[in-house]
């Protein structure tokens, strides 16, 4: 099978694709031909060797498949070949076959194409736990997301408008905003023109976001609880912009403001019957035609580094995919 392979620690330019091995199969496990690979930040971090999941070259990377199953584990009684299944995979997505787990198999709706689920698990895994277990979002309350335009944020724009939130997105160009628009936000927010502190002052008549949705950190993170409504919740779901915010805790004593981490991985593993629900309400969606994954870009396999280059540039929006 062809493959990409991180061969040594580094940027996206030094993926090579390769033809490797079939990966044997266990028992308990499928044999999945992937139709697309989901690209994500940590892939980024995972080849510099600055993801908190250290593995050594070479590797395959991707964390997130979707594709038709070619082969089950003398184990495995739930899924047959033919069936369309979606995964979170601890790495070797970026080829034309992924050996996975049985259990980390999500059957796909007949809604949400195999070419397109790819880029699914992982975003919307992540979203939903953030906003319903984590930030316990409801009905009527605002909700900030930064970084909008992109996978998890665009995600989190959605799935907030479907919990019935009022959804203010903050991104750093014209373009991006729109596109969070066309995907049901509220209210927009450039914060390359404007302040972030400001504008949702302005927006929420000095109360402030009642949840804050960040995958961006830095900078933007800090001023985040400058924006926090009392007893707000500040979701911290990743360091897009590299530094780690330091936060302000008297902030968070005077909202009585909470600063909750989401770990989705972790989550998946410790508690597969509640992520599991989770799941089951986001195909329920997707089936009633109130969700639709926006991939914004298809690359082949073989262009595997430029499509992580793309993304850490911040030239795309949305979800891409890898297409072997």
């Amino acid at each position: 099978m062809k493959a990409i392979v991180c061969t040594q620690l580094g940027g996206p330019e030094l993926l090579e694709l390769q033809e490797r091995p079939s990966p044997a199969l266990r028992p308990r496990e499928l044999r999945v031909a992937v139709k697309s690979a989901g690209v994500n930040f940590p892939d980024s971090l995972q080849i510099a060797g600055k993801y908190q999941m250290k593995l050594e070259p070479p590797f395959t990377p991707g964390a997130e498949v979707a594709g038709l199953v070619t082969e089950v584990g003398s184990a495995v009684s739930q899924y047959k070949v033919g069936d369309a299944v979606a995964a979170f995979v601890p790495s070797g997505g970026y080829a034309e076959e992924c050996v996975l787990s049985v259990d980390a198999a999500l059957p796909l709706p007949t809604r949400l194409a195999a070419a397109d689920a790819g880029g699914f698990p992982l975003v919307y895994g992540t979203t939903l736990h953030a906003l319903k277990q984590r930030g316990q979002l409801k009905a009527g309350e605002t909700l900030l997301v930064l970084g909008a335009a992109g996978g998890v944020g665009l995600a989190a724009v959605q799935l907030g408008k479907l919990m019935g939130a009022k959804v203010i997105a903050a991104a750093s160009s014209a373009d991006k905003l729109a596109l969070c628009k066309a995907q049901g936000a509220d209210a927009l927010i450039d914060y390359s023109k404007e302040s972030l502190k400001d504008a949702i002052k302005t927006l929420t008549k000095g109360q402030g976001a009642d949840v804050i949705y960040d995958p961006v950190g830095g900078a933007l993170g800090e001023d985040c609880l400058s924006c926090i409504a009392w007893n707000g919740r500040y979701l911290v779901i990743g360091f897009a912009s590299g530094p780690i915010p330091n936060l302000a805790a008297n902030r968070l004593l005077l909202k009585g403001a909470s600063a909750v981490g989401v770990f989705w991985g972790a989550f998946a593993v410790r508690e597969p019957a509640l992520n599991l629900a989770n799941f089951q309400q986001l195909f329920a969606w997707i089936e009633a035609g109130e969700l639709q994954p926006y991939i914004s870009a298809r690359y082949p396999l073989a262009e595997a580094g430029r499509a992580l280059r793309d993304m850490m540039d911040r030239k795309v929006t949305g979800k891409i995919v890898l297409i072997p």
